[in-house]
């Protein structure tokens, strides 16, 4: 049994900072940070994704270093793994992003038969889950978490990335954290109003919608009851990358372990704050440091 089950691709990032002259390459893919920042809470974590012959052996050493089951991971031949350009504003506000080569998609041989989690998180980045997938994944779990990024995602033939509508809204019905960026769910609803956009959601049976708005903080909707969570400040703001799903792996740490839906917003805000002071998936700082920001904010949210 694992406390929380990220479900996607692992990439490789080609990040380009507007005070470097060349890119970082790293290991990307909403998995890497939501298991990391997960594993700073000792939360028992594993992942279902699929790389190619490309993905280099140390990232796969450094996983496993950070406590993370790889059983679910496939290394498959003759295929290539997801690489992202990642192009930063020069106030890191805003980025284009570029797809470079693609996995194979997930399928539902891939998902172990015993696969046991209190939280499954779908986690794409480049559509490669499919609804089929996500039904089994659903009955392995007691929650089922979703991101939407990578299925409303469109590619053009230079990889250049637009925002398109949700093909399947059935995994909303399936879903009972539902996690995006402003941009994302008003593609998955239609909605341009951020309100309009969580009732929507709400509307599919999803208890619990977060909305993340960079260094505006996010958005927490439980059933309904909606309750703006500022950002906390960071000490230095280095790399934007994965702050969304650094969030949602704090949050959901703390969910598995019965805490307030508040508290829970504020420890991913405390580590969303962290992860954006280095490059990549390279700093999560500690627990503590994680809880000591958390708390800060969580005593300013209930003044």
């Amino acid at each position: 049994m694992f406390d929380i089950v990220s479900v996607g691709h692992f990439c490789i990032d080609s990040i380009l900072l507007p005070n470097r002259n060349k890119p970082f390459v790293v290991l990307g893919g909403s998995p890497t940070y939501v298991s990391f920042t997960a594993r700073r809470f000792d939360s028992r974590v594993s992942v279902v994704s699929k790389v190619g012959v490309d993905f280099p052996v140390a990232y796969t050493w450094w996983i496993r270093e950070e406590g993370v089951d790889l059983s679910g991971l496939a290394r498959v031949e003759n295929a290539v793994t997801t690489r992202f350009e990642l192009k930063y504003s020069n106030d890191l506000s805003d980025r284009t992003l570029q797809l470079k080569s693609k996995a194979p998609p997930i399928t539902v041989e891939d998902v172990p038969d015993l696969l046991k989690a209190r939280v499954v998180h779908i986690a794409p980045i480049a559509g490669e889950i499919s609804y089929d997938v996500v039904e089994k994944l659903r009955s392995c779990a007691e929650f089922l978490s979703f991101d939407p990024q990578g299925l409303v995602r469109n590619f053009d033939e230079n990889g250049n990335m637009t925002h398109g509508p949700l093909s399947d809204t059935r995994i909303l019905g399936l879903s009972n954290i539902y996690k995006s960026s402003l941009a994302e769910i008003e593609a998955v609803t239609n909605q341009q109003n951020v309100d309009l956009a969580i009732k929507a959601i709400h509307d599919y049976g999803v208890e619990i919608v977060i909305v993340t708005l960079g260094m505006e903080g996010a958005v927490l909707s439980v059933e309904g009851d909606i309750h703006k969570v500022s950002s906390c400040p960071s000490e230095k703001f280095v790399d934007p990358t994965g702050a969304g799903d650094a969030f949602i792996g704090g949050f959901l740490a703390e969910y598995v372990n019965g805490e307030n839906h508040l508290r829970c917003a504020c420890v991913g805000s405390a580590a969303a704050s962290l992860v954006v002071e280095a490059l990549g998936p390279t700093f999560f700082g500690d627990k503590n440091q994680i809880y000591e920001r958390a708390r800060l904010l969580y005593e300013k949210e209930t003044k």
